[in-house]
């Protein structure tokens, strides 16, 4: 009998590769929209994906969950490559979820205050510098 198609899933951090695994049987991630579960005859797919936990199986054994950032799922053929900002491995689901909304929830305010602040300070030193052009 032939041996079912598995997934390869790979997820990169910016300076590193966090997880390389073969013989994937499924894959639930978060994207704004809600979860979606890919299998290995899915078809070819691209998401952005949320901050959240993604859930992994190999094979038949216990699923597998990771803490991810915002970023990016690629799926072509068998292979799915996953590249976030951040990732934290870990068994404990709770510990997981409170790391998602320490870690990543927490940080993403953060830098839409700053954006928003450095929005406004250009701004005005955009107008400062039109009205000094006109005197």
């Amino acid at each position: 009998m032939p041996q079912p198609a598995l997934m390869n899933l790979k997820v990169l951090l910016p300076f590193e590769i966090f997880a390389d695994k073969t013989g994937v049987s499924r894959i639930v991630a978060e994207t704004r929209e809600g979860s979606f579960g890919l299998l290995p005859h899915r078809l070819d797919c691209v998401a952005a994906l949320a901050p959240g936990i993604l859930i992994y199986q190999l094979g038949a054994q216990a699923e597998v969950y990771m803490a991810v950032d915002e970023g990016v799922l690629v799926k072509t053929g068998l292979d799915v490559l996953i590249s976030v900002r951040n990732a934290i491995g870990g068994t404990d689901l709770g510990q997981l979820h409170a790391a998602v909304e320490r870690e990543f929830l927490h940080r993403n305010e953060r830098e839409q205050s700053v954006r928003s602040v450095m929005a406004k300070m250009e701004s005005d030193f955009i107008s400062r510098l039109a009205e000094f052009h006109r005197e």
